[in-house]
């Protein structure tokens, strides 16, 4: 790596993760509209509730083109893939990198605390 190119990095993040995720978006663009729509529509989940870094992002977001992709060429129906609850299994899918969100932890604690509420009430 030059040292130009090292400064560039510096600044703007790593180019490589841009050239991935180009990548990533002409390998979107190419699946049919309803995967199309889908993926975006986890991408942009993702990009709310997902990994901080670049690095994880990009590599969950090309994980997910290849999912759609089979599917696609299978003719899995898109409901088949995300089920019932998409937001369920996008979680799924992060809690698969090993990376939880600060909202699922959040999500976590307020689980948690309506449990010692309810425990409380319960005490005389």
């Amino acid at each position: 790596m030059t040292m130009a190119a090292r400064w560039i990095e510096t600044i703007t993040g790593s180019l490589d993760d841009k050239k991935r995720w180009r990548a990533y978006k002409a390998r979107v663009r190419q699946l049919p509209p309803s995967y199309r729509t889908a993926v975006e529509g986890v991408e942009r989940y993702l990009m709310y509730t997902g990994p901080a870094d670049g690095e994880h992002l990009v590599q969950m977001v090309d994980d997910l083109a290849d999912l759609f992709e089979r599917a696609a060429a299978d003719g899995t129906p898109v409901r088949s893939i995300v089920g019932e609850d998409p937001v369920e299994f996008v979680e799924t899918f992060k809690s698969n990198y090993g990376l939880s969100s600060f909202l699922r932890k959040e999500q976590r604690r307020l689980n948690d605390a309506m449990e010692r509420a309810e425990k409380e009430g319960k005490q005389p």
